[in-house]
């Protein structure tokens, strides 16, 4: 059973000094960087309800130990402050929503998610085990218990409660709408013609780009009003964008050198140490393996050096240094077939008698299915599969290296003490420990600080303006890089670690030049080049879009003005082409051969229903198109019925896609985080 502490990590509630201090003087520095004593600042807006940085963030840290993710890992990072974002969205704005409609969840339904066979989504990552998998009621009596004196504790229980009875309000919200979806007789028709028939004819066309531009033409007024009438196409989030410079920071030939003869010094003592785990303990780059591999888990040079008992390297491979010795040696199988029964660590008494009553004939997948609280496993009579040695480690390797078909052993480890049988034991082979240093192929600390300066040498050039920035630019051979964030976005695409050149940015006023940040291994400097909080692209910036498009439109009507004749030839003859033919096309195809990608024109020979009929022009993306359905093979590889529940079931999930979306776009919600996180 897992013990308090162990909940505590998960639900965050080891408040050490360390951590209240650190929260302190990070409070601290926000009052003196942005001007606020004693207030809470906005980090954004949802449905009109201000949300402060101390709700944000007090969310924030309670997912982040709900969930055990890490901000060191920038993806993880991402993924934690869209998940507290969204759930803020939910408080704020599904939960009243679902009031308002009638959606609630009673007592009895939270009693049935924390305790039912079905345990909510949101209990069962917060008390089930991580290393079995499995749910145990028992886990939420005890964490309660020792909770009830732990402030803390008690109100990441009530946040739990809560993401619980949110959990299940939105399923039967979806269930609702969902249940108002509905594939009707013409649309099930649709679907099979699409799935059933393929069409073969002819067609013929004219590009856009045969059109001189000069034939149509394109003024200011009709930009302004397709602007006008199209407005909500030109819908955006607010946006910063910005320039900025990369100094790489690149190894120098002097730097290669001087490696690899530390490297070189290093491999000669290492191969010469008494000790070479305490050697390999030592030097900052060492590792010592905890598992034991065998000779088909190495590569050739590492497997002829290592099993003759000598030190593999120094070697670069992969632009790092590396070297290896053996520290011990096991002869075990290969793989082993594995049954487990997994029990807390309470219960030792009880995995002794059953290690007894095993090893006296009993069936162990029979104790396994009654005994094990590794639900998925269990039900499998403990199965785990086969499982190679390599693969395992500290207890499970001194305890199976030497194991036998039949055999049961008992290892106790963490929170669960488990019994493994051996069902399948492979052929004995050479296994080995394996000490490893490595030494990564990087910049020396002078080349680092030569390269920080000429960081340092710019900014002084380049402080003013952004004309200043790019003339210091130009001057140091440096092409400067355009980025544009909006709001929200957490990082800067193309950009390792940049999450406080994005908080920068937030932060910054046009025209303001950064501090040298460290991006990876490299230093950036930037400048904000414009701010633009608006709704909507301005109809400057949507100019060239808008023209692109009605040049398009003025193309195909020139066209389509111009097409003579009553078949598909003297169309085609009109037209300045030739007839050419396509066959196997249907209504899912994504191209026509020797057209390519153009929906409205698949969609049209999709939805034909007559032979040797020459079509209406077809407005494509690329050209107008003219064609001739000859032949339509009608197909049966799909029925009415079995149509009628994949187009059902198509419906419901692009539904349930779109709703909240479309929720959250009603809300006007403003995402004001990128400045403080």
């Amino acid at each position: 059973m897992a013990s308090l502490n162990t909940l505590r990590t998960k639900f965050g509630i080891v408040l050490s000094i360390i951590i209240a201090l650190a929260l302190l003087a990070f409070i601290l520095s926000l009052k003196a960087e942005m001007g606020f004593s004693g207030n809470d600042p906005k980090v954004g807006v949802i449905d009109g309800e201000k949300i402060n940085y101390s709700e944000y963030y007090n969310l924030y840290e309670q997912i982040k130990a709900q969930s055990g993710a890490q901000e060191s890992d920038e993806q993880q990072a991402a993924a934690l402050a869209a998940t507290t974002w969204q759930v803020l969205i939910a408080e704020h704005v599904l939960t009243p929503g679902f009031e308002k409609a009638g959606v609630r969840v009673s007592e009895q339904e939270r009693q049935a998610m924390l305790t039912g066979k079905q345990p909510s989504n949101t209990f069962y990552q917060a008390f089930a085990d991580p290393r079995t998998g499995a749910y145990n009621v028992a886990y939420v009596s005890r964490f309660l218990s020792e909770a009830e004196s732990n402030p803390q504790a008690m109100a990441s229980w009530k946040h739990l409660n809560e993401q619980a009875r949110l959990e299940r309000a939105t399923e039967k919200y979806m269930a609702l709408v969902r249940g108002g979806a509905y594939v009707n007789s013409l649309e099930v028709a649709q679907g099979l013609t699409a799935a059933n028939d393929k069409f073969a004819g002819k067609w013929a066309g004219k590009h856009y780009s045969a059109v001189p531009d000069s034939l149509v033409k394109v003024t200011n007024g009709d930009i302004k009003a397709y602007y006008k009438s199209h407005k909500n196409a030109f819908k955006k989030y607010p946006t910063r964008t910005f320039s900025y410079v990369v100094f790489e920071v690149e190894p120098t030939d002097d730097d290669l050198l001087a490696l690899e003869q530390t490297v070189r010094e290093v491999g000669a003592e290492f191969a010469a140490a008494a000790n070479p785990k305490s050697f390999v303990r030592a030097n900052r780059n060492g590792r010592v393996a905890e598992n034991y591999v065998s000779a088909a888990r190495l590569s050739d040079g590492e497997a002829e050096a290592l099993m003759a008992g000598r030190t593999y390297g120094p070697v670069l491979k992969n632009n790092e240094w590396t070297m290896a010795r053996v520290l011990d040696t096991k002869m075990a199988p290969d793989s082993l077939g594995l049954r487990h029964i997994v029990l807390p660590y309470t219960e030792e008494a009880l995995a002794d008698s059953l290690l007894r009553v095993i090893r006296g004939g009993a069936d162990f997948a029979e104790l396994a299915l009654r005994y094990s609280v590794a639900e998925q496993t269990a039900a499998n009579g403990g199965d785990v599969g086969m499982v190679p040695f390599s693969s395992l480690s500290g207890e499970f390797a001194s305890a199976l290296a030497g194991a036998k078909q039949g055999d049961v052993v008992k290892v106790s480890m963490g929170d669960a003490v488990q019994l493994l049988q051996v069902y399948r034991a492979g052929r004995p082979v050479k296994h080995v420990q394996v000490a490893s240093i490595t030494y990564p192929v990087e910049a020396s600390s002078a080349t680092v600080r030569d390269v920080h300066n000429q960081a340092l040498s710019f900014t002084l050039n380049a402080k003013g303006s952004v004309d200043k920035f790019n003339d210091a630019a130009s001057t140091a051979a440096l092409t400067p890089r355009v980025a544009t964030m909006a709001q929200g976005e957490r990082t800067v695409r193309g950009l390792e670690d940049s999450r406080d050149v994005a908080r920068w940015v937030y932060g910054a006023d046009e025209g303001d030049m950064s501090e040298i940040f460290k991006v990876g291994k490299d230093y950036v400097v930037a400048v904000l080049t414009e701010i633009d909080d608006d709704d909507y692209t301005s109809l400057e910036k949507a100019s060239a879009q808008i023209r692109s498009q009605l040049m398009r439109d003025k193309k195909y009507e020139l066209i389509a003005a111009g097409i003579e004749g009553a078949t598909l030839a003297e169309q085609a003859a009109s037209l300045g082409g030739e007839v050419a033919g396509f066959d196997n096309v249907t209504a899912n195809s994504f191209y026509v051969d020797g057209i390519g990608l153009e929906p409205r024109l698949i969609g049209a020979i999709g939805a034909a229903t007559e032979t040797g009929k020459v079509s209406a022009p077809v407005k494509g993306f690329n050209g107008l198109y003219v064609f001739q359905v000859d032949d339509i093979r009608r197909g049966d590889a799909q029925t009415a019925e079995a149509e009628q529940v994949r187009a059902q079931a198509m419906l419901e999930s692009r539904v349930s896609q779109l709703v909240f979306p479309a929720i959250q776009e009603l809300a006007e919600i403003e995402d004001l985080r990128g400045k403080y996180f």
